[in-house]
């Protein structure tokens, strides 16, 4: 039977990141069972994981086509796996799949997080077994740290809320036609196989309902998608929309949206994509070409509202709130991010956090190309208000995070918004990199004499810096306002990732003190990030007129 996702996505990494995918070339029993049991563990509700077996890979990722396993050899792995995860304590089962990818047979085992966790499992499979909890560190199947697993141990039965069942409702809620349509909508097999399927079965097969045969019932994750009716089990799971006509608030319209969380997300974009966002073309002077920028770009509406829609707490009785003022644009969820995340951090953009309240919504969500994966959201919000000219946005919290507001403001070209907060249009152009020199002097004059010298200080910074290669300047030290690997840095700028192009693009600015890495005293490591240090946060405010 199919699985519930798009395979050619899943293995191109484009809906689960790379960190929940482990290809492996051929059957390794022991391996697998420690993996399936750190999926199970599901330690940062990342939603488990996917073991794919007849793939090769190289740092991660796989290498196709395919070597693929041998047909007489799907059935004696089946059964070697449904005996050695009878040896989880306590039994964990994956859902595993064969599957026909490039004319050549994979077996693809999917490992949701499991319900009564913390799950054991033996270090060997040989006489003598000693048990051990397994979690997934990166990209890595791990035994945990004391405190890890004092941490384990404290989420023993915590299911997200999300992924648990819900005594109050039956199969008979579902609407089959929703699950179809997502179904084709996100490419899976599974949609063609529907006619001959029971809605038991098709519920089990996507995860969204858990119980014995005589007890099958949804979980809430099933009935925010694909129930008739998911305001009759959370009356507050909506989107309202109120467009203020100025600043006092008195006057305004609202429309409020409702129906499965994801075609509700989608009439929202599209409320807000014909309501709200305007477009202006400007000329420039000896440039064939003209720029277009938007009121607020759509992609980082999109985004914002997506991440709304995934974070927010459907145990609470508030709606998630867009509300659009002249000159700004908000979106309010409830409630408030999950520690470690807190007002300070936001400010900061140091969106390390790597927990997340729901665990199954945002898996739905990317299959549609709805969000990104974890912690590139903001990033993409970033970007997107970076490539319009808008300035940055603002995200709050409070100091009980019982609330999270993302606040856009409209770009200069539409509204009257403080100097303060405004690009400067000149640092735009697009560019290759460039050697820096003179910085501290620069940033020194800026720190003394404040704003009355602002446009002098950037007059300097153009007479040393090629004005043609600043805009990936800006690009790469917003980007590492969260940390990136080198890979990802790299290809801002279009170019490969080796050694020479890191020296000459990436070292460069940690020679200059405007990047660090993560891990300082192991330069080579694999996990190896950086991020802008403060020197960089103060020069691109500088050049961001922010």
């Amino acid at each position: 039977m199919a699985l519930p996702i798009n395979i050619n996505e899943l293995l191109n990494g484009n809906t689960v990141e790379w960190e929940r995918i482990e290809f492996r070339e051929g059957w390794n029993p022991e391996r697998t069972l420690h993996t399936i049991c750190a999926f199970a563990n599901d330690f940062n509700n990342w939603s488990g994981g996917y073991i794919i077996l007849g793939i090769a890979e190289k740092d991660g990722i796989p290498i196709l086509p395919p070597i693929g396993i041998e047909l007489n050899q799907i059935d004696k792995i089946q059964k070697e796996l449904n005996n050695i995860c009878r040896k989880i304590i306590p039994n964990y089962f994956p859902i595993v799949e064969p599957v026909n990818f490039q004319n050549k047979i994979i077996l693809v085992l999917w490992c949701p997080g499991g319900s009564v966790r913390p799950y054991k499992a033996p270090d060997s499979l040989g006489k003598k077994q000693d048990y051990f909890y397994f979690i997934r560190r990166y990209s890595s199947t791990v035994k945990p740290t004391r405190d890890e697993e004092r941490e384990l141990l404290g989420m023993a039965n915590q299911i997200p809320f999300d992924d648990r069942i819900n005594h109050f409702s039956s199969l008979n809620d579902f609407d089959l036609s929703t699950i179809k349509v997502f179904l084709n909508e996100i490419g899976s097999e599974l949609e063609k196989e529907i006619p001959n399927l029971t809605i038991d079965e098709i519920a089990r097969r996507m995860n969204i309902a858990e119980g014995g045969d005589e007890y099958l019932l949804p979980k809430n994750v099933g009935l925010l998608l694909f129930a008739r009716n998911p305001q009759s089990f959370f009356p507050y799971a909506k989107i309202e929309v109120i467009i203020f006509k100025d600043e006092t608030g008195i006057t305004y319209t609202e429309k409020i949206f409702t129906g499965p969380i994801h075609i509700q997300l989608k009439d929202a974009l599209n409320y807000l994509k014909n309501s709200i966002i305007e477009e202006k073309i400007i000329k420039i002077s000896g440039r064939a070409e003209a720029d277009r920028f938007f009121n607020y770009p759509y992609q980082a509406i999109e985004e914002a509202l997506a991440n709304a829609v995934y974070h927010r707490g459907y145990d609470n009785n508030n709606t998630i709130e867009v509300r659009v003022f002249p000159e700004r644009l908000e979106i309010i969820s409830f409630p408030g991010p999950l520690l470690p995340l807190d007002k300070e951090k936001l400010k900061n953009l140091q969106f390390d956090v790597r927990k997340y309240r729901n665990r199954r919504i945002g898996e739905f969500l990317k299959e549609l190309h709805l969000t990104e994966g974890r912690l590139t959201g903001i990033t993409t919000i970033l970007n997107e208000l970076n490539k319009n000219q808008s300035p940055p946005p603002v995200f709050d919290t409070d100091d009980e995070r019982t609330y999270f507001k993302c606040t856009l403001f409209i770009s200069k070209y539409f509204g009257n918004i403080p100097e303060n907060i405004q690009i400067t249009l000149q640092v735009r152009e697009q560019v290759n990199f460039f050697v820096i020199n003179n910085l501290d002097e620069i940033l020194l004059t800026y720190s003394i004499y404040g704003e009355q010298v602002r446009e002098q200080v950037i007059s300097q910074l153009y007479s040393i810096i090629d004005d043609n290669k600043i805009n990936n300047f800006i690009n790469v030290l917003t980007m590492c306002l969260i940390p990136k690997k080198r890979e990802e840095i790299l290809k801002v700028f279009g170019i490969t990732n080796l050694f020479k192009n890191y020296e000459s693009h990436i070292l460069v600015m940690i020679d200059n003190e405007l990047l660090e890495r993560t891990i300082p005293d192991k330069p080579k490591s694999p996990k190896q990030k950086y991020r802008t240090t403060d020197k960089g946060k103060k020069l691109l405010n500088l050049l961001t007129n922010n």
